[in-house]
């Protein structure tokens, strides 16, 4: 038996009878081998992720190279919607490519370049010039990550049957908690207060690496040709936000999506919270990013698994979790605060809230993927992203409320969200049926 058969068989339990219904027998066939690619190239390129992380390797050259500060706090906005807000015209330009795994393969080449580029960065340049060179460097790998966004999910649509998608997307999701709770183990030990510029760099350039040979992976699948509808205008690429109020269903998954980035959004607030009540430690940090990592780590296979019987249950029950651990540690906080300035106290929350975390993603990409196919799919997946990126910079600015509510009352204010969102998504279609 082929190694990718083996493979396929031990992560989704697949049985003689193999259910593909909607990619048809030749890609049915091929589809042990596309998940053995696939996977192995999402937990490279996600290893990539885990070191050159804007929460913590790149802030941290940031700080080392003498940058300006407001270059730190453009970080993470500008990696999260700076990938997202595009799509809406990268799905219009996709839509011409019969064969769409190419753009996922030059989108992490590009990566690969901007990674590289950073470590150079590390090695020859400071200051405002260093600064100027990251955010620039951020914002192309932000739209390289946008194409292969949209690029994955139409390729994971054509090449994997529905059953087992949740579980191709979980079992990724857990090699990426595997690495990142090793990064976090690293920054709990002295070993991250002693590398210097060189060092950095040269940890930047394997990052890079990683990502080419994730490119060189992903570029073996076999993926037969999809339907095309023709290139957009810019224009046209407007005219698909009418999708928002002509396709009901759509229209409210994009709602519920925008509610349940509760999730995401409060987690920072677990860790200034901590650093609030215990103080400053590199310890702590390494503590924060090992409970997520361990969190996906163990939940990500079964959420995947739950996801491809349920998606919309999966996106549900997690946000109630997430909702209901912020509920307690706000509180906790204001109540009982003994217990909130304990040491495990926190550290536990954040793990509960990655737990949630994990379902949620899982959830919400395994629905979208789901609820159409062909040039449907990647129209969903590209209008819904751009949406979503514009509003994670409004949301995102829930941070400006810290200082009348504090940290612990921001994290109850998104929990309050989240509620909203499970409730409003218990309308959502059954994507699986």
């Amino acid at each position: 038996m082929p190694i990718s058969e083996s493979i396929y068989e031990a992560l989704t339990n697949e049985e003689d009878t193999r259910l593909c219904e909607e990619i048809g027998e030749d890609a049915c066939r091929e589809a042990p081998q596309n998940f053995t690619f696939i996977l192995l190239s999402n937990c490279l390129s996600k290893l990539g992720d885990a070191i050159a992380s804007p929460k913590t390797t790149i802030a941290w050259l940031t700080s080392m190279v003498g940058a300006p500060a407001f270059v730190l706090g453009l970080l993470v906005p500008i990696r999260e919607s700076g990938s997202m807000v595009p799509q809406l015209f990268i799905g219009g330009a996709i839509r011409r490519l019969p064969i769409r795994k190419w753009v996922w393969v030059a989108g992490s080449v590009g990566q690969a370049m901007c990674i590289a580029g950073m470590g150079f960065v590390a090695i020859y340049l400071t200051g405002m010039t260093a600064g100027w060179a990251i955010i620039g460097l951020v914002v192309c790998f932000s739209l390289c990550r946008g194409f292969c966004s949209v690029a994955a999910k139409d390729v994971l649509g054509k090449t994997i049957p529905k059953p087992k998608r949740g579980q191709l997307t979980g079992w990724s999701a857990s090699a990426a908690g595997l690495l990142g709770a090793g990064v976090g183990i690293v920054l709990m030990t002295p070993v991250s207060d002693k590398l210097d510029e060189s060092f950095v760099g040269l940890l930047l350039f394997f990052a890079g690496a990683l990502w080419l040979l994730a490119a060189a992976l992903y570029a073996q699948l076999t993926e037969n040709a999809g339907e095309t509808g023709g290139g957009r205008s810019i224009l046209d690429a407007f005219g698909q936000l009418r999708l928002l109020s002509t396709d009901k269903a759509f229209r409210r998954f994009v709602i519920t999506r925008a509610l349940l980035m509760c999730s995401a959004l409060s987690a920072p607030f677990y860790v200034a919270l901590a650093q609030q009540n215990y103080g400053t430690q590199v310890y702590l940090l390494g503590a924060f990013i090992a409970a997520s990592g361990v969190a996906s780590l163990v939940s990500a296979p079964v959420w995947g698994r739950y996801a491809d019987a349920s998606s919309k249950t999966v996106m549900i029950r997690a946000v109630l979790v997430a909702s209901g651990v912020g509920l307690i540690v706000f509180a906790v906080n204001r109540l009982v605060p003994s217990l909130s300035n304990s040491l495990w106290f926190l550290p536990l929350a954040y793990f509960a809230l990655s737990l949630a975390h994990s379902g949620v993603r899982v959830g919400r990409k395994t629905y979208v993927v789901n609820l159409a196919s062909g040039n449907k799919r990647t129209d969903y997946v590209a209008v819904s992203n751009t949406v979503i990126g514009l509003l994670l910079l409004v949301v995102g600015a829930v941070g400006a409320l810290t200082p009348i509510l504090g940290n612990d009352g921001v994290i109850g204010l998104l929990a309050l969200m989240g509620l909203f969102g499970a409730a409003y998504g218990t309308q959502l279609p059954d994507a699986e049926a």
